[in-house]
């Protein structure tokens, strides 16, 4: 048996055994020089690597269920797979330069692509990704290259390795995880977020932990001190039983909190609100008396879509369509009834990489300050418009709030209520019934947004504090990693001080404020927050009884003295 440290990231107890993840492999083109005589054998390879693509796709195709969409998709690979011009092109540069089929498969790949991109047609462009996703199947063939797949993950699995990346923490919904033992991470990283609102314990910053942990051996995760236990014996396993134990009695006495308004000791009431990342969590959040979604990730249920389609069709599929995401966002408003559902628009780059042919992969020196959140809407304003007009179109079902994320300038805002005026003006056009006076909000977590607040409020219906990205960006820390997490701590004076001067001019303007970091959902900070002010918190919908057990314990004049201590 043995015991490892870490650092908590996400409370609770779990046990499970081990799933060790692969370190993920690096598609490496090799290149070298090939006899005259091989370059037969070496043709033989690629057709019987095209043939094999070719059968998977056909066999895709003629799969029941499979939409026009889907159809056009994999009939464009067939003919690309079989396209007498690039195979001539092709055949003649192996003929000339003699080089192995995979580095000239590559090349030629990569020339048709940049070709495409550089087009200057729209259509044109998005077939690069397309060329590139069916030809890396046909080189995956050859270099015999299996890329791992998540979902082969099995229910009770303790998920052990480097790190987990966002675009794979969909499996924490879909299957039931006893616990994370990551090496990279925080309590703020994205994976620990989602984690949280499957009540998944998780500890991080365990060096080298693949390296410890055996493939299929019992390890217990105890997220609320921080260690895991690797081939525990019988009575480590009874005692952390009795803790489970313990803990789901703890949230039994909690029910009682349900479906009572959050209330502190004299009465002031405190609205509760949920942070989502996919539909059917908003079930989850009523389970346990939300007040509303205070946060919908939409970033996580792109991640879903695309990956889903990818893995039903066979066939790469680089967007979500309007429709798909009009029926997410319906399911949620209409699961809510009236309580208020905040939809933030996509929120991707930095950290958050969605494998999207609309969106475009920048290689950035500081990702988490580039090209990212709003910038990226307004970088790529189809996808922004797709999204909005599905937005709007779903705001007939329920009580529908808009929230643009990491706003740094009133310019941002104006471009975005003027792409948001476009497609409200489209759809009267159109014909298609939506609420016209649906509130577009935004996020105040960076240093620009706070110390401006007063400039930006004018043009925002209401603030929600986002307090991990604005902690990260005041201290200058990144919460995904795990050698300087020690430094991430939004108990500084420098956080608090800003979010007391974000309420002040909430305050002063009138505006509704919300905080929808990991804070709201803490205890301790949960009891500050509400004593510098805030009358609303958004946090993972299995905090919400805590937070409202914890606050009927104190008077806002006993919160309010408890929050001075730590600002002043």
């Amino acid at each position: 048996m043995d015991v490892i440290l870490g650092v908590s990231a996400a409370a609770g107890i779990g046990i499970g055994t081990a799933y060790v993840l692969p370190e993920e492999q690096e598609r490496k083109i090799p290149k070298y020089r090939i006899d005259q005589q091989k370059l037969v054998s070496e043709w033989e390879r690629l057709k019987g690597a095209c043939d094999t693509v070719t059968e998977e796709l056909k066999a895709h195709l003629e799969e029941s269920g499979a939409t026009k969409e889907q159809k056009d998709v994999l009939e464009s690979y067939l003919l690309m797979l079989s396209d007498p011009v690039f195979f001539k092109e092709l055949e003649d540069y192996c003929g000339k330069k003699l080089y192995n089929i995979e580095y000239s498969l590559n090349l030629k790949v990569q020339d048709y692509a940049s070709m495409l991109r550089n087009s200057g047609n729209d259509y044109l462009a998005e077939r690069a990704q397309d060329i590139e996703d069916v030809f890396n199947r046909v080189l995956d063939i050859l270099l015999n290259y299996h890329a791992f797949d998540i979902e082969l993950i099995p229910d009770g699995s303790v998920i052990v390795g480097r790190t987990l990346k966002t675009s794979d923490t969909v499996i924490l919904s879909k299957r039931k995880i006893a616990g994370l033992a990551l090496t990279e991470g925080s309590n703020a990283s994205h994976v620990a977020i989602l984690a949280k609102s499957f009540g998944i314990p998780v500890v991080v910053g365990i060096e080298d932990v693949a390296s410890k942990v055996t493939h299929g051996e019992t390890v217990i995760v105890d997220g609320n001190i921080g260690e895991i236990i690797v081939a525990p014996d019988t009575a480590t396993i009874t005692g952390t039983n009795t803790k489970i134990l313990n803990e789901e009695k703890y949230r039994r006495q909690l029910e009682k909190f349900r479906d009572v308004p959050c209330r502190t000791e004299d009465g002031v009431e405190i609205k509760l609100y949920a942070n989502i990342g996919t539909p059917q969590e908003a079930q989850i959040a009523l389970e346990n008396g939300a007040d509303g979604i205070g946060l919908f990730r939409t970033e996580f249920l792109f991640m879903d879509e695309i990956k889903k389609k990818n893995r039903e069709t066979g066939a790469y599929s680089n967007s979500m369509s309007e429709e798909a995401q009009f029926q997410a966002y319906k399911q949620v408003l209409e699961t809510m009834g009236d309580k208020p559902v905040t939809i933030r628009t996509l929120d991707v780059g930095g950290d958050k990489i969605i494998d999207s042919g609309e969106l475009p992969l920048v290689q950035e020196k500081n990702p988490l300050m580039g090209l990212r959140a709003i910038r990226m809407s307004l970088f790529c304003p189809q996808v922004f418009r797709t999204q909005l007009r599905a937005l709007y179109r779903a705001s007939v079902y329920g009580n529908l709030r808009i929230l643009l994320p990491l706003i740094t300038d009133v310019s941002q805002i104006e471009t975005a209520l003027g792409i948001a005026g476009r497609i409200r003006n489209s759809l009267e056009e159109d014909g298609i019934p939506f609420n016209p006076d649906v509130p577009i909000g935004i996020m105040v977590e960076t240093a620009a947004a706070a110390i401006c607040a007063d400039v930006l409020a004018p043009h925002s219906k209401f603030f929600s504090l986002g307090t991990n990205d604005l902690t990260q960006y005041i201290l200058g820390v990144d919460r995904e990693n795990s050698a300087v997490s020690p430094l991430y701590n939004e108990f500084s004076l420098a956080v608090l001080r800003m979010i007391k001067s974000t309420i002040f001019n909430a305050d002063k303007f009138n505006l509704p404020l919300s905080v929808c970091g990991e804070m709201a959902g803490n205890k301790e900070s949960a009891i500050i927050l509400t004593g510098l002010g805030i009358r609303s918190l958004s946090m993972a919908p299995k905090q919400i009884p805590v937070i409202k057990e914890t606050l009927s314990h104190f008077s806002i004049s006993e919160l309010e003295n408890l929050s001075k201590r730590s600002v002043f």
